[in-house]
């Protein structure tokens, strides 16, 4: 690819963000829906939450698969695949009847989703070969995901006032089928130098591992803490862990390469995914509960309410791209810990009857750091990695987003839930306050982490390991 011309990279780089940009909205835009769905189809709690999880828990387990699929037979011929897996999965999900068959037809929509991801990036990776151009080319791609995921709840909560839930799946299949006519069009083939063995063994020690302790967090409220299943599900996530760490170690191609965690810089990037996206996902389903059954709003004015939180995303996401180019990733981690830190201390105060000018503010200083969060993480992950295993690598940062999505669909509502006494109405704001306490931790890891990031120590791990997957 290093003989295509600006315009073509930059082509690649904007098909590569559409198809991106709609998978992103759907992920979000369906918290807004969650309330219409709850009454439409007769849901649960725990199936609402699941409705949201089904999506991030099959995508998080199959990412890794789906980035070295790519690596191995052509990622544009996955990034294909996936997009019309991901069109078939969204009308499922606008034709399901009942909770069962929606859940269901979100993971098929997930298993599309994994190959887009991870694809995608690698893509962009092999496209843009100029380490400084590559920085803003990733800036560039971290932000629009981030906007599409700030822009769902505003699009969504249209859609499901002015034509119902079902269209936000709707509006999925016309966009996929040109992004992957201009795919075919304009992306070129391309793959591994050297194909790396598959390793189902490890694959399903993740599916196991990311499964029982979603379902055991989500059920638990309602099972009990130390129900058996629940436990069971707990030590089943325990055993998994030290089994697949135990295999990986012995493997000669592992499937999560336990050489990448040895570079600081890539480590510390998925912990800060998975702590950040654990707060936006937390942030984005508790409050579309507060906004819609205890202030009363309808979907449209709850997504409205959402505004100054895309906004502010969509001003400081290319931002951060182009700060990560010129200046490195340690002052935009600051502010996305700093932005989100200040929204979780604001929320903290939330009643029935808080000033909406108040909660705007809150939702923008929100915005502000999850904005500046994407590029970072991204760079951080992908820095010094080899192009043949830019697939894995960026599998395993999106794989820590999507965990971290997971957690916060499953972690902040539990709390928040085991929190209510009495009607969502009358005690709902209240009981999200642990919650918010929750999602100010994840704040200040990531500042600390900005720093842990930067450092020499970390510097000089990320170019040994960077030298010796080089060498491999």
């Amino acid at each position: 690819m290093s003989d295509l011309s600006r315009s073509r990279r930059l082509g690649v780089l904007a098909i590569c963000c559409m198809s991106l940009f709609i998978v992103g909205i759907d992920s979000t835009a369906v918290n807004l829906a969650i309330p219409s769905i709850g009454r439409d189809l007769g849901a649960s709690g725990s199936q609402l939450q699941w409705v949201v999880d089904a999506y991030t828990l099959v995508l998080a387990s199959l990412l890794m698969l789906s980035g070295s699929m790519g690596d191995r037979i052509g990622r544009r011929r996955v990034f294909q695949v996936g997009l019309v897996l991901f069109g078939v999965g969204s009308i499922c999900c606008s034709l399901a009847p009942n909770p069962g068959l929606l859940i269901s037809a979100r993971g098929l929509q997930a298993i599309g989703g994994s190959m887009l991801n991870p694809v995608a990036m690698s893509i962009i990776t092999n496209t843009f070969r100029d380490p400084r151009e590559r920085a803003q080319a990733i800036g560039m791609w971290g932000g629009v995901i981030g906007l599409s995921m700030a822009l769902g709840p505003v699009i969504g909560g249209a859609l499901v006032a002015g034509v119902g839930w079902r269209a936000i799946f709707w509006i999925n299949v016309p966009v996929v089928a040109a992004a992957v006519i201009l795919t075919g069009l304009f992306v070129p083939e391309s793959r591994a130098d050297r194909v790396r063995r598959l390793d189902p063994v490890a694959q399903a020690l993740v599916v196991v591992m990311l499964t029982a302790v979603t379902y055991a967090i989500i059920e638990g409220g309602s099972l009990g803490w130390t129900s058996a299943i629940v436990l069971g599900c707990f030590a089943a996530t325990l055993v998994a862990a030290a089994v697949l760490v135990r295999w990986e170690l012995r493997r000669a191609e592992p499937l999560l390469d336990p050489r990448f965690f040895r570079s600081i810089p890539f480590s510390g990037a998925i912990v800060s995914a998975v702590v950040g996206f654990c707060a936006m996902a937390g942030f984005l389903f508790l409050n579309t509960l507060y906004l819609q059954d205890v202030r009363g709003m309808s979907a449209l004015h709850a997504g409205l309410m959402t505004l100054p939180m895309a906004v502010s995303v969509a001003i400081v996401g290319p931002v951060s791209g182009r700060m990560v180019g010129d200046r490195g990733v340690r002052l935009p981690m600051c502010i996305a810990g700093i932005g989100i830190g200040l929204s979780a201390i604001l929320l903290l105060r939330i009643d029935n009857h808080t000033s909406l000018v108040y909660l705007g503010f809150a939702y923008l200083c929100f915005g502000l750091g999850f904005g500046m969060l994407n590029a970072p993480i991204t760079n951080s992950a992908m820095s010094g990695m080899p192009r043949a295993q830019a697939g894995v690598a960026a599998a395993i940062a999106s794989t820590s987003r999507q965990v971290g999505g997971s957690l916060g669909v499953a972690v902040l509502p539990a709390i928040a839930f085991g929190q209510l006494h009495g009607s969502m109405a009358g005690g709902f704001a209240s009981a999200t306050h642990p919650a918010w306490i929750v999602m100010l931790g994840c704040a200040v890891v990531l500042v600390g982490l900005a720093f842990v990031l930067t450092g020499g120590i970390a510097l000089r791990s990320g170019q040994r390991v960077a030298a010796e997957l080089g060498a491999s």
